[in-house]
C-alpha cells in the first residue's frame, strides 16, 4: 500500500490512491468500486474486504471537519487483512469518503491549534449532510451522496453499520442505535490505555439510556426530543436504515484535543442555572457574530455558497437552542453534562464566525480582521477553558479501531 502521509490527517486524494493500492495488492479479497457521486460529480468509492455475506460497513468522512475517520478506515482495512479471525464469516466494506465535496473545502489537514483548525473550517448545513438530510428533507429531495449510501445498506444489509465521528475538543464516546452488550468494557479499557477522556455526559446523546460510561444507546422513536428545536432527529437519519435488514449503527467519536473536564460523573451543584448562563452566553456570541456579518451584508449580495449556507444555518439553530436550554430542565445534571454544553455552546457561533471569515476573506471585505478577532479570541478561550491537550494522531486511531472492532465482534455475538 502507498504511505500515508505521517503525522497529519490524509487528503481524499491519498485516501483513494492508499485504497487503490491496497486493492491491487490483494485483489483476491479486496475490490474498489465507485457506489455513487456527489452534487459536484466527486466519485464514492467502497472498498470491500472478505466476499461472506454477513456484512459490517464502515463509513467515513460524514462530517468535513472530523478527519481522524478516513485514517482509522485504512487502518482497519490493514487490520482485517492481516487478522484472518476477523475475515471468519465475515466481510468488510469501507465507503471512503460519505461527502467528498466537504472533504474539499475543509483545509485543515494538520492543525497545530483550535485556532487553526478553525481557519479551515467547515461543516456542511443540515440538509446537505448525508447522514443527516433525511431528518430534515422530503424522500424526493435527498442528496445524492444519501442516496449513495442508503443504496449500499440496501446492497449489503450489513448486520453492523459503524459511522467514524469526532470531536474537536472533549471526549470518546458511542452512540448505538440498539445496545451491543459487552461493548462498554474494551471501549473504556482502550480509552484509559490511550489516556483519552470518556465523555460520560455527551450532548450528543442528551437524555438517552447508557450500557456504560460513554455509551449511549439511542431511545425509542415514540421518546421526545431532549431539545425540542433541534429539526435533526438522529431516529430519522441514515443510521436507522439499517434496523429495515435487522442491524443496528455505531457511531463512534474520538476528540483531536482532549479535556479532562468531560468525564466528571459528580452532580452539578446548579444544573438549571448553569444551563441558563450558557443560553444568555449563546445568544450573545451570536449576536456578535450578526453584528459584522450585518455590517459587509450589503456588500454579500448575490454570494451563495455552502460556507454561507452552513453559517447561516447554525446561526438560525441558536435562538432555539437557548430557549430550550433557558426553559427545559437538564436532560442531566452532571459535571460531565453541564460541560459538554458548554463546550456545544461555544461551538456553534465560533463555527459560524469562522466559515464566515473565509467568505469575507474570498470577498476582500474590510470587516474580515474583526470576525478574525471573534475566532481568535474563541478559539483560544474554548482551549483555555476545557484545558485542551493533544491527542496523538496514532492514538486517536488506535481507540476508534479497537472499538469498531470490539462493537463488530459483540455485535456479531448479539445476532447468534
Amino acid at each position: 500500500m502507498s504511505p500515508l502521509p505521517e503525522l497529519r490527517y490524509p487528503t481524499l486524494a491519498e485516501l483513494v490512491s492508499c485504497a487503490r493500492a491496497l486493492a491491487a495488492r490483494r485483489p483476491a479479497l479486496c475490490t474498489l468500486r465507485q457506489v455513487g457521486v456527489s452534487r459536484a460529480g466527486r466519485p464514492l468509492q467502497l472498498l470491500s474486504v472478505g466476499h461472506a455475506r454477513r456484512a459490517v460497513l464502515v463509513v467515513a468522512g460524514a462530517h468535513a471537519n472530523e478527519p481522524t475517520g478516513g485514517r482509522t478506515l485504512l487502518t482497519l482495512a490493514e487490520r482485517v487483512l492481516d487478522e484472518r479471525e476477523l475475515r471468519d464469516g465475515m466481510s468488510w466494506h469501507f465507503l471512503l469518503c460519505a461527502d467528498p465535496d466537504g472533504a474539499i473545502l475543509h483545509v485543515t489537514p494538520a492543525p497545530r491549534s483550535l485556532l487553526e483548525y478553525h481557519l479551515g473550517f467547515f461543516r456542511p448545513a443540515g440538509p446537505e449532510q448525508p447522514e443527516w438530510s433525511p431528518a430534515v428533507l422530503p424522500p424526493d429531495r435527498l442528496p445524492p451522496e444519501t442516496r449513495a449510501l442508503t443504496a449500499v445498506i440496501d446492497e449489503l444489509r450489513p448486520y453492523l453499520q459503524v459511522t467514524l465521528h469526532g470531536t474537536d475538543l472533549g471526549g470518546s464516546w458511542v452512540q448505538l442505535t440498539k445496545d451491543i452488550p459487552g461493548l462498554a468494557e474494551p471501549f473504556a479499557k482502550s480509552a484509559a490505555e490511550l489516556h483519552i477522556p470518556v465523555e460520560t455526559g455527551a450532548s450528543d446523546a442528551a437524555g438517552w439510556p447508557a450500557s456504560g460510561p460513554g455509551v449511549h444507546v439511542m431511545p425509542e422513536p415514540d421518546a421526545g426530543a431532549v431539545y425540542p428545536s433541534m429539526p435533526d432527529d438522529a431516529r430519522r437519519s441514515t443510521w436507522y436504515h439499517t434496523h429495515r435488514y435487522g442491524g443496528l449503527t455505531a457511531v463512534v467519536e474520538v476528540p483531536m484535543w482532549a479535556s479532562d473536564l468531560v468525564d466528571d460523573p459528580a452532580p452539578h451543584p446548579a444544573p438549571a442555572a448553569a444551563m441558563r448562563r450558557l443560553a444568555h452566553r449563546l445568544l450573545r456570541d451570536a449576536l456578535a457574530v450578526e453584528r459584522v456579518l450585518a455590517e459587509a451584508r450589503p456588500r454579500l449580495e448575490g454570494v451563495d455558497g455552502p460556507l454561507l449556507r452552513s453559517a447561516m444555518w447554525g446561526l438560525e439553530l441558536i435562538p432555539g437552542l437557548a430557549a430550550d436550554w433557558m426553559h427545559t430542565p437538564p436532560a442531566d445534571a452532571t459535571m460531565a453534562y453541564v460541560g459538554s454544553v458548554d463546550a456545544f455552546g461555544r461551538r456553534l457561533p465560533l463555527r459560524a464566525a469562522a466559515m464566515l471569515l473565509r467568505v469575507l476573506r474570498e470577498s476582500d471585505d474590510h470587516v474580515a480582521p474583526r470576525m478574525e478577532r471573534l475566532v481568535a479570541t474563541w478559539s483560544d478561550a474554548f482551549a483555555e477553558r476545557f484545558r485542551a491537550r493533544w491527542v496523538p494522531l496514532e492514538h486517536q486511531v488506535e481507540h476508534q479501531s479497537r472499538t469498531v472492532v470490539a462493537a463488530a465482534l459483540h455485535a456479531r455475538e448479539r445476532e447468534t
